[in-house]
């Protein structure tokens, strides 16, 4: 790289950190256990990014790669790396897949047109056991139940019947839940940037926003309203046309070497700004 392209590089990253850093004093992680968690994704990296075609990954590849010492790299190389991102993926979709099933289709609406209040289970469609038996994959009822009781997504009343309490799944009580949301979105927008910063992409992802540095703060309740509704629109559009492709829906295996794996997300952020 360029000398220029190195500080811009500098820039972005500590851009970026600022934030990362800022969550994770919060809540006690000191530098030196944040310092090990970097060794362990720059290793991380390497062997699963950079391994050289019908190649071992050997320790001084990943040494040389990572700018490690041969010890580091072959102690985290062969210390068991929790790798819990596609499972927490795939935990996070069937219970959103649940959740939007619910709020959009007819079996599972009352007249009004919003979530039924459901029954755990019915002799017909409209039951909670039968939504989650349509869209949630191979996880039963009862585990999908307790998840979204869980995240406070929805509650039990006292008749045993199950009330959709959010129109998405956003854990609203539960930080553990949060935070590996947080790992997950996050690690998709720095890898939409990654893709979209390669020069020989032809097909570029689709990466917008829109941002503002002067506006008044009364104007914000209506801006966030706006959001909610056309975003919260348009996302369960957008989950309507995937899931009529989506395998775990269909049934119809794609063939070996077809499955790909598709995000789409919106947020929006605020803050305040100094006058000067």
């Amino acid at each position: 790289m360029s000398e220029s392209t190195t500080s811009a590089l500098e820039r972005a990253v500590i851009a970026m950190l600022r934030p990362v850093v800022r969550l994770v004093l919060k809540r006690g992680l000191a530098y030196g256990r944040f310092a090990e968690l970097v060794k362990r994704a720059y290793v991380d990296a390497a062997v699963e990014d950079f391994t050289v075609p019908d190649r071992k990954l050997s320790i001084s590849r990943v040494a040389v790669l990572t700018g490690l010492t041969r010890k580091e790299a072959s102690r985290l190389m062969q210390t068991e790396t929790e790798r819990p991102t596609e499972i927490t993926r795939r935990q996070v979709n069937r219970a959103a897949r649940v959740v939007s099933a619910w709020v959009t289709e007819t079996p599972y609406q009352d007249a009004g047109g919003q979530p039924a209040t459901l029954p755990f289970e019915s002799d017909d469609d409209a039951s909670f056991s039968a939504l989650v038996a349509a869209h949630g994959g191979d996880v039963g009822p009862r585990a999908v139940l307790d998840e979204l009781l869980r995240v406070g997504a929805a509650e039990r009343r006292d008749d045993g019947r199950i009330r959709l309490l959010e129109r998405a799944y956003v854990p609203a009580t539960d930080e553990d839940a949060k935070l590996d949301i947080l790992g997950t979105d996050v690690a998709d927008l720095v890898a939409t940037i990654d893709h979209n910063l390669e020069p020989e992409r032809r097909a570029p992802h689709f990466q917008r926003k829109v941002a503002y540095d002067h506006l008044p703060a009364d104007y914000l309740p209506a801006l966030r309203a706006l959001l909610a509704e056309r975003g919260q629109s348009l996302l369960e559009e957008l989950n309507a046309d995937m899931r009529q492709h989506d395998a775990d829906m269909t049934g119809e295996r794609p063939p070996a070497g077809e499955r790909h794996r598709a995000m789409v997300g919106i947020y929006y952020y605020e803050e305040p700004l100094d006058d000067d």
